[in-house]
């Protein structure tokens, strides 16, 4: 069985024994002011999570990068021909479309509708993917790129495998770019386009009754869909079952240990971190703005329920895993993985990395825990 199965199979059982084990016990008595934290957590019925949080943060898991992911980071580090400080958006933009031939194919959809979206005086493309079966829902997808790179070709393969797997409709959403378009017409387009989901979007899926509506992204998108997860609450609407957040930027603090330890940063580095926030959001005080660093809203109260997704070996794990523990304190229904073994954009690796595979049935069986209930 791979690490990542593995780990994905533990979440299940760790609570189980994690009392029974003298090693965990001796490193919560030895613990900080984040013991006492996730102790009241635990009292708060959320106690798994806050547990697994705990025992990552002590060190008490981890293993080595996946052979696959290995020899995946090695090629690339290969086929680069100068750092990325040193490119334009424009080169690595060429570069990050280049993989799309990797991916193969995606399995059939029932229909896939191109679709324009307003959002002030632009029009964005949208492109919205109906499975073979009724759709039970419209995710909502905001891609990953750190702002500056990605188009939805370049997510169709994932977003075609997510509607299989949770029989939902995807919505992949062309969000306007940094340098060109910075901070925050990216979140001006996606709540628009969650806007566009809620309305014309419903209307284009024919259901007898609206379907539920689900927010998700990876890296920045994952940082835009907890933006407009926290929007849509504040205005009251459109109503969000759920949200999905895969290794989502949460913060702009470069001093987190996942961001220093080069160790941890095969593919994603916080030098490349640095690039797409300058990119995106020069000034460094806006980037204080709970509508850049969604880690810094004052209140998490009444987000929809959450699965969050980090990987072990990214710059990004520690913000993420502040941000899951954020919502854990709010009392926001929150399901928390950490994959072991993965580098960051695993789950974008699609018929690349089992790993990816993983990921997506993992936000299937939580969508299905979602809308059973």
């Amino acid at each position: 069985m791979c690490i990542y199965q593995v780990y994905f199979k533990f979440r299940v059982i760790y609570t189980k024994w994690i009392f029974c084990s003298f090693k965990v016990l001796r490193s919560l008595i030895e613990g900080d002011a984040l013991f006492e934290r996730t102790l009241f957590l635990w009292w708060r019925s959320q106690w798994s999570v806050s547990l697994v949080l705990l025992s990552l943060r002590k060190g008490l898991l981890s293993m080595p990068l996946d052979s696959p992911s290995a020899a995946l980071a090695e090629l690339f580090a290969k086929a680069r021909t100068k750092p990325l400080n040193e490119m334009t958006a424009q080169e690595v933009r060429a570069g990050a479309s280049k993989l799309r031939a990797m991916y193969g194919q995606g399995p059939e959809m029932g229909s896939v509708h191109e679709v324009a979206v307003e959002s002030g005086e632009q029009t964005i493309e949208a492109r919205l993917l109906v499975p073979q079966s009724p759709p039970r829902a419209l995710i909502v997808y905001f891609h990953g790129g750190g702002w500056v790179t990605g188009h939805i070709d370049d997510f169709d393969v994932l977003a075609r495998k997510l509607a299989q797997r949770s029989s939902c409709a995807v919505l992949l959403v062309n969000y306007r770019l940094a340098p060109e378009y910075r901070f925050p017409a990216a979140i001006d387009d996606a709540t628009n386009a969650l806007q566009w989901a809620a309305t014309q979007g419903q209307l284009l899926l024919g259901a007898a009754s609206p379907l539920p509506l689900i927010v998700a992204g990876d890296s920045a998108g994952g940082n835009i869909a907890a933006v407009v997860a926290r929007w849509a609450r504040d205005k009251g609407q459109p109503e969000i079952a759920a949200q999905v957040l895969l290794y989502p930027v949460t913060d702009a603090d470069f001093a987190r240990p996942s961001y220093v330890d080069p160790q941890l940063q095969p593919l994603l580095t916080g030098e490349m971190m640095r690039w797409y926030w300058d990119h995106y959001l020069p000034d460094a005080v806006q980037r204080q703005h709970p509508d850049a660093s969604p880690l810094l809203a004052q209140d998490l109260r009444g987000l929809p329920p959450t699965l969050l997704i980090t990987a072990e070996y990214d710059p990004l794990r520690d913000e993420g895993e502040a941000y899951a523990a954020r919502l854990v304190a709010a009392g926001v229904p929150t399901e928390f993985e950490r994959y072991l073994g993965q580098f960051h954009g695993f789950a974008s690796f699609v018929n690349m990395l089992p790993g990816s595979a993983a990921a997506i049935e993992h936000i299937g069986q939580f969508i299905d825990h979602r809308l059973a209930r």
